[in-house]
């Protein structure tokens, strides 16, 4: 992993490294940093762990498939993708292999309160849990993220419509028990409380230090995953990927590698490395423009080929 000083991290991302800036170890990371094992020939599904999502909700439907098909693109053993009645006959349709299970929904369209029952329990069993791409903003969505956060023992990832909840209620941040990974883009990380005013690596670092414990990947241009005082800065990616849907294949693909049991640390840059290298590789491909977030996932088993052991 190649070590930055501020004037070089300037220099390739463009963000401002001013004197107030809390001091770090600011390094960027390379595709040897994040290699990955060959599995062994007698393993089965189950060695791979249960990846839960709970997601989607009328009119964004779109979100939970994404989200399913990266994760299974991404090596879970099993994915299980928990959605609205309103929109599981869509989810079902799209998605490859994920366990789709159709829960009930509010009238607006979204899950209901008479679902966690069921979501709680599946969470006991799950490896890891991604929550929030297009679960809408409703009371109920709210309350149910505050259930999952208070309930999870397993990594969770908190990524859209779950980062928005807690925009609402910062000190939930605090409360959870489980490995805690925060996805926002610029937008999200401003409603959570984080300050952007002197720039991103700044903003990422104060942020951090008022919640010790959690993991940020602050996506955008030179995406920062930063935990504590430790901070890497990813180079892949291209404005090819500067369209809806592109963050909810990054928590599949997120949500798959904490189930395979990689540590979250480990997990959060090498997800966030591959997302951007699928990235580039469809832009080569199809031009920065055509990229979609299909053609991402479409991508991806060319970037993990580049992350194989030898």
């Amino acid at each position: 992993m190649k070590k930055l000083s501020p004037e070089e991290y300037t220099k390739q991302y463009g963000d401002p490294v001013g004197p107030d800036c809390p001091p770090c170890e600011l390094r960027e990371a390379e595709a040897g940093d994040y290699r990955l094992p060959r599995r062994h020939p007698r393993s089965h599904k189950y060695h791979y762990g249960r990846a839960l999502l709970i997601a989607g909700s009328r009119g964004y439907s779109g979100a939970s498939v994404l989200a399913a098909n990266a994760c299974e693109r991404s090596g879970a053993g099993l994915t299980w993708l928990m959605v609205p009645e309103s929109i599981y006959p869509i989810a079902a349709a799209r998605c490859d292999g994920a366990v789709v299970t159709p829960l009930p929904t509010t009238a607006e369209g979204g899950l209901s309160e008479k679902a966690w029952p069921a979501i709680l329990a599946a969470l006991r069993k799950a490896d890891a849990c991604v929550i929030g791409p297009g679960l809408g903003t409703g009371t109920e969505a709210r309350e149910l993220v505050k259930a999952v956060l208070r309930e999870a023992e397993c990594p969770l990832v908190l990524d859209a419509d779950a980062l928005n909840a807690c925009a609402k209620e910062p000190e939930l941040l605090t409360a959870c028990r489980a490995p805690l990974l925060l996805t926002p883009h610029e937008g999200e990380f401003k409603r959570l409380g984080g300050d952007l005013s002197e720039g991103r690596l700044a903003g990422a670092l104060r942020f951090c230090s008022s919640h010790p414990t959690l993991h940020l990947i602050l996506k955008g241009y030179g995406t920062l995953l930063c935990c504590g005082e430790k901070v890497r800065v990813n180079p892949t990616g291209s404005p090819a990927m500067a369209k809806g849907g592109s963050g909810d294949v990054l928590g599949g693909i997120l949500g798959a590698l904490l189930a395979q049991g990689f540590a979250p640390d480990f997990a959060a840059g090498c997800a966030v490395w591959l997302h951007g290298r699928a990235g580039d590789l469809a832009a080569a491909e199809l031009g920065e423009y055509s990229v979609t977030p299909s053609d991402l996932i479409a991508s991806l088993p060319r970037a993990f080929q580049m992350l194989a052991a030898e």
